[in-house]
């Protein structure tokens, strides 16, 4: 997990929401704040990295157990 910033644990809601979610957090952080997400809703996998990517953060995906999305997701420039 990232030693600094926000850990958003999504697990147990269903995509969209985790999404939803994570837009909400990284607004209100500033460009090149972290936050951690955790996931079990395998459909994650595909949309956590494709907002990112489409609204400019990075995003990296971590070691974690079977089952669960772990992803870094370091706030670009671009607005959420």
């Amino acid at each position: 997990m990232a030693s600094n910033g926000l850990t958003l644990d999504t697990s147990g809601y269903r995509c969209p929401i985790p999404v939803i979610r994570l837009e909400a957090a990284l607004r209100g952080l500033a460009d090149g704040a972290q936050v951690t997400v955790i996931a079990d809703d395998p459909v994650a996998a595909v949309d956590i990295p494709y907002f990112c990517r489409e609204a400019g953060h990075r995003v990296t995906r971590l070691e974690a157990a079977k089952g669960i999305c772990v992803f870094l997701v370091t706030r670009g420039a671009k607005s959420a």
